[in-house]
């Protein structure tokens, strides 16, 4: 069954279950289960070995523990609690009330968030946990709903990451970039400078970066996002009230009176400070001699320094509370269990979502899944000026199916660079820069994404209100991106394919503009 058709059953499974019931973890595991048949040939027995096989690797791997996984289950939770008691310090209220004299639009609120998001660009995951922990009272104060927060965090966190070299996704691109390059004896250029060539020619991010603007200035709402955008602004609920967000604390926890701005910046400032220190010495500690920027971060660990900077932002958060609770007095220090407990409570869900997502993606790596589509395209006798659009397109079903963009790329970039070398050399830049963008582009639409759950969980959001709100403007945008792909295909020219992008872009702002106004016409004169 691995490597067949017949491997793209249980993605299909677990995504249309999901989008059709709206239970992810029904689904998930509905899809684990698939996966454990093929591959167990329908036996019983052996199906549930190797599902609690993929459960122990989740934790276990080659008998050593699993640290990736473990140490970011371990950050959630730590940020589940400082996110509790920076509620409990009075930091959310005062920097909300701090906002609220200084933000004062809702397109505002979403610029704020959007811009850190651009910001903050050297890990994804950090990326979209510490901007969602940021923008979560602006956007709140403004009655925007946490579904527009999670597209805005999703949209700018992985598309900044993959065209930044100074970042964990820069570095790990560069590393593959320059074995492909070796593989086939291109010494025009460095893997560094090919990433840089190729940065103009990701048009997936570009469009996604001017459309997320775009959304937020003109207020463009486009499907499911109505319903949650109108909630919001009438209602005031920036949430559905009856569906579970990952991230979000469910019973109100006690406030001091006396909390301060400086009660939620300075845990936020030490856990950006001592993730990004952490990186820097995780990275520097694997290389030998005198490392390079690049160096350090192509060999950082990144979960590590993860878990070292949240309990680093956790210290500060515990001095800023023992202060309220003991020296300002503004609340009582018995509330200690009870704010770690719901801390912890909060990020539950995301973690089980966590769970049955690495273990399917697992199962799924077991079947090829990602071999057999790659196949289809190294197999196709197709004319060369099709090469990047199809590129990008098989990268986006792959990083959609998997949940996974950098897998996508470890599978995708070797075999675009094959194709190239052996058909046109001179599309291996765009081709390369297509098999990325298209992965970012099917990881943002994929429920099974450990991204899309983390900028769910960052903007405390139901995972699938965020799933069903994000895809129809990653639609839009890879639309857009592929008629980019198309130009450089047919012309060779990446200036040509980013004046089209930048042509359809600013007809969808037009387009989408010019509905709107008419919508709001029709509205008054009823």
């Amino acid at each position: 069954m691995a490597n067949t058709i017949f491997s793209l059953l249980p993605p299909l499974v677990a995504i249309a279950m999901v989008i059709l019931t709206r239970r992810v973890l029904l689904s998930l595991g509905v899809g684990i289960v698939t996966a454990a048949l093929l591959l167990a040939e329908f036996s019983i027995t052996e199906t549930f070995s190797i599902i609690f096989d993929a459960v122990k690797g989740i934790f276990v791997s080659d008998g050593e523990l699993n640290t990736w996984n473990v140490y970011i289950i371990l950050f959630l939770l730590v940020l589940g609690v400082i996110t509790a008691f920076i509620s409990i310090s009075g930091g959310s209220r005062a920097f909300g009330e701090w906002a609220m004299k200084r933000v004062k639009t809702r397109a505002g609120a979403q610029i704020v968030g959007a811009v850190l998001g651009i910001i903050i660009f050297i890990d994804d995951y950090f990326n979209a946990l510490a901007v969602g922990q940021i923008s979560r009272p602006i956007t709140d104060r403004q009655r925007v709903s946490r579904a527009k927060l999670a597209y805005l965090i999703d949209s700018t966190s992985a598309p900044v990451c993959v065209v930044s070299p100074v970042s964990s996704w820069g570095a790990y691109i560069i590393a593959l970039i320059g074995t492909i390059l070796a593989a086939h004896n291109v010494t025009e250029y460095t893997a560094f400078s090919a990433f840089i060539q190729m940065i103009p020619m990701n048009l997936y991010v570009w469009a996604t970066l001017a459309i997320v603007f775009i959304v937020a200035l003109r207020k463009v709402e486009i499907g499911p996002m109505k319903v949650h955008e109108k909630r919001a602004i009438e209602e005031g609920l920036v949430m559905d009230p009856d569906k579970p967000a990952p991230g979000e604390l469910k019973d109100d926890l006690p406030t001091s009176s006396k909390g301060s701005v400086g009660d939620l910046v300075w845990p936020i400032v030490a856990l950006v400070i001592g993730t990004v220190g952490s990186m820097i010495w995780t990275g520097s500690q694997a290389v030998e001699g005198n490392a390079t920027v690049l160096q350090i971060f192509e060999n950082t660990d990144v979960s590590k320094s993860l878990i070292l900077g949240g309990l680093i932002g956790l210290f500060v958060t515990m001095a800023l509370f023992l202060r309220q609770a003991l020296v300002l007095k503004g609340i009582e220090s018995n509330v200690f269990g009870k704010g770690v407990w719901e801390g912890i409570k909060s990020m539950l869900p995301a973690v089980y979502i966590l769970l049955f997502a690495w273990a399917i993606v697992d199962l799924i790596g077991r079947l090829e899944t990602g071999k057999y589509l790659a196949g289809i395209v190294e197999s196709s006798n197709m004319s060369t000026s099709w090469l990047p659009v199809i590129l990008f397109i098989i990268a986006g079903i792959m990083a959609f199916s998997t949940g996974t963009s950098w897998g996508s790329f470890g599978i995708l970039l070797p075999i675009a660079g094959d194709i190239a070398a052996a058909t046109d050399i001179t599309l291996l830049l765009p081709a390369m820069a297509a098999v990325l963008a298209g992965a970012v582009f099917g990881d943002h639409c994929s429920p099974i994404s450990d991204t899309t759950i983390l900028s769910s969980t960052g903007a405390g959001c139901n995972h699938m209100d965020h799933v069903m709100t994000q895809i129809p403007y990653a639609l839009i945008s890879a639309g857009i991106a592929s008629a980019g792909y198309l130009i450089i295909g047919f012309t060779g020219s990446t200036l040509f394919a980013l004046v089209a992008v930048a042509i359809l872009v600013i007809a969808f702002a037009f387009l989408a503009g010019n509905r709107k106004d008419a919508a709001m016409q029709e509205k008054t004169a009823s």
